[in-house]
């Protein structure tokens, strides 16, 4: 597996009070998968566990306190084991101003981990010393000495949300069915009328694919599991191409025969999976609402 390629991995470190706790929920909300205050002996084995989940999880960040000397001699070590695995890692330090972070921990009056007899600045400057080599290190800086909580969300999301990672270039997934004809200005279609059909079990002909039992069906199985790990191979391929190319719109057409099954429930799922890497994607149903408007009409495979 090229596990640079399967997930996206940010470190979330830095300074005590400077908003490491918050980064990690904005970028939570930009769809990243979180975990705070690990524990740095963990992230290779963590980052490897989660390159294998097949796309699932394609962005993940860790929150990582410095604590004590250990901690730094450990990071070090944990940064070295994850590249060697092969899983790449960008290193997001939170910053402020000693005079600053001395105001917040008088305000919360929070103890400084590092404070000895309780002295919030001796704490701040332990742990500047501690951290300097691995802020240079840093693939970016924050410094939140002059930023609100509005101004540190849009600093991620400029610099983590898809628009960043893929700027200028949307993904549009559109579903269909062939018998109401193609979609003119797809540049990939996939035909999906190969797989079992739920239009043939009574309970569920009524319903559509954005429906539960729908889906369960259609991905139960193993047939449209092997076609749905090849198709998120051959796209995944094909997307950083596209945009590397210059393409804003690439439009993926994915039809069944009436367009309210099979092609509904896989142009979601596709849609979701490419969000999940980073791209701006939308979904249309093209056909959804008159399909599910003749249920009585005869619907062959």
């Amino acid at each position: 597996m090229d596990m640079d390629k399967a997930i996206r991995l940010v470190i979330v470190t830095g300074m005590s009070g400077a908003g490491k706790t918050q980064a990690l929920k904005y970028l939570e909300d930009l769809g990243f998968f979180c975990v705070d205050n690990l524990p740095p002996s963990l992230m290779p084995k963590l980052a490897e566990l989660f390159g294998q989940t097949e796309g699932k999880v394609s962005r993940l960040a860790l929150g990582i306190d410095i604590r004590g000397g250990r901690f730094f001699h450990e990071i070090l070590g944990a940064l070295r084991q994850t590249a060697e695995i092969g899983v790449g890692y960008q290193i997001l330090f939170m910053d402020a101003s000693d005079e600053v972070l001395v105001r917040r921990y008088k305000e919360t009056r929070r103890r400084h981990p590092l404070a000895a007899q309780g002295r919030v600045l001796d704490g701040i400057q332990r742990e500047r010393k501690l951290l300097q080599e691995l802020r240079g290190l840093a693939t970016f800086i924050i410094d939140t000495t002059h930023m609100s909580p509005a101004d540190l969300r849009k600093e991620l999301y400029r610099r983590f949300g898809p628009d960043r990672e893929h700027p200028g270039f949307h993904v549009n997934v559109v579903s269909f069915g062939f018998k109401h004809g193609a979609v003119l200005d797809a540049d990939l279609v996939f035909d999906v009328r190969f797989l079992p059909n739920p239009h043939y079990v009574p309970d569920l002909q009524p319903l559509t694919g954005e429906d539960p039992a729908v889906e369960e069906y259609v991905m139960k199985w193993d047939l449209t599991q092997q076609f749905y790990r090849r198709l998120t191979s051959f796209v995944g391929f094909l997307l950083p191409h596209y945009a590397a190319e210059g393409k804003s719109v690439l439009t993926i057409a994915i039809g069944c025969t009436g367009g309210k099954h099979r092609s509904v429930c896989l142009a979601n799922r596709l849609a979701d999976w490419i969000r999940r890497r980073g791209y701006s994607v939308s979904v249309e149903h093209r056909d959804m609402p008159r399909s599910a408007a003749r249920t009585d009409e005869e619907e062959q495979p």
